[in-house]
């Protein structure tokens, strides 16, 4: 679709970077289906664009994005379950191998909550940055499910096993110096410093060789994610068992009515 249709997010090229902002401020940037179409839409625009020389994806407001958006009505199984996997597979996870594969090299630029989803939107990016007030959150577990997205091959990836599991197994906030001490972020700025800093770094990118820089990116990719889709499926496949468990309805339920869940472990 052409840019100028989308809804959810903004899509502006000027000297060769392209800026994609997450523009549902009122949900904290919370993902939707059609928020997901639009940005792997413009995540294949970018990439395909001549005159896109590097990417910079934000959030509009006082978030980056607060993850999937629980709110938001499941689609159910055959079986009559919730449908945990048909977003994954036909949306989320082709947004996250798009930027990946991607010859562009892809900055994000992280201010206040960064979780499930956009945790792995951002660590999918070549280069993040993140605000002072930013933290990274993968509390999936608090509704008993996994975190998705790409968020195990790339948690694992960066910081090892014994941190990804501390991440995803307590679902509790990792705040932007300590993110940056694990090596999830690059630099942390002031919150007013973080968008002309993302701006900077990315036409700094665009000033670059492109084609060395995409054969960078691919050597890298190629070297610490030859399984990343692999990973991606069998995310999409544990996650649905979820779907139909006790657990999943009393972890949704609390979740909407703000109160601690009593999980009964089936």
């Amino acid at each position: 679709m052409p840019a100028s249709e989308y809804d959810d997010i903004r899509y502006r090229l000027s000297a060769g970077v392209c800026h994609i902002e997450l523009h549902r401020p009122e949900a904290l940037n919370a993902w939707t289906p059609a928020m997901g179409r639009e940005l792997l839409d413009a995540v294949r625009l970018a990439s395909q664009d001549s005159d896109v020389r590097a990417v910079l994806i934000t959030g509009a407001g006082r978030a980056f994005s607060a993850g999937a958006d629980i709110k938001n009505t499941r689609e159910l199984t055959p079986e009559g379950h919730a449908d945990l996997t048909s977003r994954l597979r036909e949306i989320y996870n082709p947004i996250v191998l798009a930027v990946r594969s991607s010859p562009k090299p892809f900055v994000a630029a992280v201010q206040g909550a960064c979780a499930g989803l956009g945790v792995s939107l951002a660590l999918a990016c070549d280069l993040v940055l993140a605000a002072e007030d930013a933290y990274l959150l993968l509390a999936f577990v608090r509704i008993a499910v996994m975190p998705d997205g790409g968020a195990t091959a790339l948690l694992a990836e960066r910081v090892g096993l014994a941190r990804a599991a501390e991440l995803c197994m307590l679902g509790e906030k990792l705040p932007a110096a300590r993110a940056r001490e694990w090596g999830l972020v690059n630099a942390v700025h002031p919150v007013a410093e973080l968008l002309p800093a993302g701006q900077a770094l990315a036409t700094r990118l665009a000033e670059g060789p492109t084609v060395a820089l995409g054969s960078i990116k691919r050597a890298l990719t190629a070297a610490a994610q030859r399984h990343l889709s692999d990973q991606l499926e069998l995310e999409a496949e544990l996650q649905q068992r979820h779907g139909s468990t006790l657990d999943y309805a009393e972890g949704r339920t609390a979740f909407v009515e703000k109160r601690p869940p009593h999980f009964q472990g089936r």
